[in-house]
């Protein structure tokens, strides 16, 4: 006995392409892939990016602290600074109140670096949301802040 399964089929497909953890995948994608298209020739991460442009918002930071403003965990914040710091982009030195905290600084490399950049970044932003018209830009932003 043959089973249709050509209904079901379908609308599982429907589903899956309903999923929002599937469609914030593929906007994660597409946000990556402009990312790269526009600052990829510097070999930044969009991660590294956003580390050094909070260093350079904020001026000196703990590390702790610039993972959690970054929001990134301990071992992946670690990994991107120990990445930065042998690039020559950012400084990290002991706190000369604790000595067991470490406070990271941009060199002059690194801050001459963002700099340039960030107009770029907000190219990307732009070309993101480029198929949103004004009023969805918001509401698009209000709504990705609230879920994050």
């Amino acid at each position: 006995m043959a089973v249709d399964v050509t209904e079901d089929t379908q609308t599982q497909r429907l589903n899956l392409d309903d999923q929002v953890a599937h469609l914030l995948r593929r906007a994660h994608q597409r946000a990556s892939s402009l990312f790269l298209s526009v600052l990829g020739e510097h070999q930044l991460t969009p991660t590294q990016f956003f580390a050094m442009a909070r260093l350079h918002e904020r001026g000196q930071l703990s590390q702790n602290r610039l993972g959690r403003l970054a929001a990134m965990d301990p071992a992946t914040i670690q990994g991107v600074i120990r990445r930065l710091e042998e690039r020559g982009y950012i400084q990290r030195t002991p706190d000369a109140n604790d000595r067991r905290r470490m406070v990271l600084t941009l060199t002059s490399r690194g801050s001459e670096l963002v700099s340039g950049l960030l107009n770029h970044a907000d190219t990307v932003s732009e070309s993101i949301l480029e198929p949103l018209d004004a009023q969805e830009r918001g509401l698009f932003l209000d709504l990705l802040r609230r879920v994050t």
